[in-house]
């Protein structure tokens, strides 16, 4: 390809610009969007200080963050369950404060997660079987879990083996690094918090929604945070609560808290769990469960019992970035009679994966078809057995776990990796709003999030090991600077990982004299279908670099 294409040299001052040094390495666990000092000037009521907030772009890093001294690749699924290594998440406040509560351990050179949990003492497994007990989890109709507050994300972990896939999500607060450790375990997690904007998501994207003992104030502000929990819930779908005020008879002493305080919150909850038309299943013990509507035929007809929340008529159900949260009712799509599902049926896992997603087939995305749909799918089987011959640890079994899609469209590029133990967070960027398709991606039985790639995401540094995009740049072309984006994904690629970057030939030239200023080695090779399309492939890997031992003990 080389020979071809080699642009003429470049001024010496393009050649200095693409020089970016190390950061201090203070900066080693930056997260731009989710700033302590930063969030400090905002409002601390509902936790709003605890979203994100950017930095403007003269505050915006010109730099690389360095990962922590003796960092070293992370442990393969399905050991790193179980594992981390200390050099990469340096902290120890998590099992001082957890302790008791069986999180985390320290042994050695590295963390062990024995899968505990404030409510499941004898371990995640054993919690969630408790919750199979009462709705099934294993014949394939929930695959999509919401975990609200999650922690170390055990429950997320230990669900993976049953098939099913949970975005968990926490604030970055008081308990240092929960998502970090999450994230460095293997398992899906993002920085997020219920506060004042709508969470990430599409709505109905979730066939299961969990809280164990998450702190959120689900009876107060009129029943904002369930009535947001209701929108990202499809229909039919289930809300799982255990700690207070479940079980407070048996409880209420160890929690700190007053029977009366308990129970009314208690009842607030049902109030407001009943004003959403949801029915309570089932409360046995620690847990208790709710089911939501499979449509609104009821619901509606009802608000002349229940006023609040009434229907929201003017939003848009899927808008979710830096959306505010309304105290008002997402309607469910249209059925004509009530046995039918709003929205449509899907298909349980793994069919669900490749059969046409209903937003699809009910023609409610202009421009995609069934047919679309299919051909999309049949292309990414093919572009991505390429790219395993392009990038060997790809295609090494094992070798890489949390993978990013920037770019993701219909979910193509996660889906052909459906049997490889990876799992992949799809990115819908917000500018591709005129068809937004992330509801496409959780009806097929995949996670993934809006972003808007001219700020930094809601994730930790060293968080992926695999990063995919696809005519991301070209995207963002006069939106901002492409060495941010290119910064930002070095912040939160992993060492010695790699990403395969598809765009035009002269953006990748472009793209690739940066990266040689970034410590990656990057080539760019053909597209899958010969060297006479003008769409070329980056492919890159991060060297490995990190602090030095002397900054970081100082």
């Amino acid at each position: 390809f080389l020979p071809h294409h080699l642009p003429p040299d470049p001024p010496s001052e393009t050649t200095r610009a693409a020089q970016f040094p190390p950061c201090d390495p203070s900066f080693s666990e930056y997260t731009p969007c989710e700033d302590v000092q930063r969030s400090l000037k905002f409002d601390r009521d509902m936790l709003i200080y605890r979203e994100r907030h950017c930095p403007e772009k003269d505050e915006l890093l010109k730099c690389r963050i360095p990962a922590p001294y003796g960092y070293k690749v992370p442990f393969r699924w399905p050991q790193g369950r179980e594992f981390a290594w200390f050099a990469n998440v340096p902290h120890k406040e998590l099992t001082v404060e957890k302790k008791n509560q069986n999180w985390i351990k320290v042994e050695g050179d590295r963390f062990r997660f024995p899968g505990g949990g404030t409510m499941f003492p004898h371990g995640a497994d054993a919690y969630i079987d408790d919750i199979d007990k009462l709705i099934s989890l294993r014949d394939g109709s929930i695959r999509t879990a919401i975990d609200t507050g999650c922690g170390v994300a055990s429950w997320g972990a230990y669900l993976l083996s049953r098939n099913i896939l949970a975005m968990s999500f926490a604030p970055r607060d008081t308990h240092e690094a929960q998502v970090q450790f999450a994230l460095e375990r293997g398992v899906p997690a993002m920085i997020g918090v219920l506060a004042s904007i709508r969470l990430p998501y599409p709505s109905r994207a979730f066939d299961m929604a969990h809280c164990s003992r998450c702190l959120i104030p689900w009876g107060q502000y009129d029943g904002l945070y369930l009535i947001e929990v209701d929108r990202v819930l499809r229909p039919g779908s289930y809300w799982i609560l255990s700690g207070p005020p479940i079980n407070w008879q048996k409880h209420w002493k160890g929690w700190n808290r007053t029977t009366d305080d308990l129970k009314s919150e208690q009842s607030r909850i049902e109030t407001v769990a009943k004003s959403l038309c949801w029915k309570k299943l089932v409360q046995k013990d620690d847990l208790a469960i709710w089911q939501k509507p499979t449509n609104h035929v009821h619901c509606k007809a009802n608000r002349k019992v229940f006023k609040r929340p009434p229907i929201c008529y003017t939003q848009n159900p899927d808008m979710a970035w830096y959306t505010k949260l309304e105290t008002c009712l997402t309607p469910l799509p249209h059925v004509s009679n009530i046995k039918e599902i709003a929205g449509g049926q899907l298909a349980k896992w793994p069919e669900r994966l490749n059969a046409v997603p209903p937003r699809i087939s009910s023609g409610s995305l202009p421009g995609i078809t069934d047919t679309v749909f299919v051909e999309n799918s049949e292309l990414w089987k093919k572009r991505v057995e390429y790219y395993k011959t392009i990038d060997h640890q790809l295609a090494e079994t094992g070798r890489y776990r949390n993978l990013l899609d920037m770019n993701a469209y219909l979910g193509g590029f996660a889906a052909a990796l459906v049997d490889d133990p990876v799992w992949v967070m799809n990115i819908v960027p917000v500018e591709a709003d005129q068809i937004n398709t992330l509801g496409v991606v959780y009806e097929r039985g995949l996670i993934g999030t809006y972003q808007n790639w001219c700020e930094a995401m809601s994730t930790y540094p060293r968080t992926y090991d695999f990063i995919h995009g696809d005519a991301i740049f070209s995207l963002y072309k006069d939106r901002c600077e492409m060495e941010d984006i290119v910064l930002e994904m070095d912040r939160i690629l992993r060492p010695e990982s790699s990403v395969i970057i598809r765009d035009d030939v002269d953006v990748l030239m472009k793209l690739k004299n940066m990266m040689d200023g970034m410590q990656w080695d990057g080539r760019i090779v053909d597209h899958e279908d010969g060297p006479h399309e003008r769409t070329k492939i980056l492919f890159a890997v991060k060297q490995y670099w990190v602090a030095s031992s002397l900054s970081q003990n100082q």
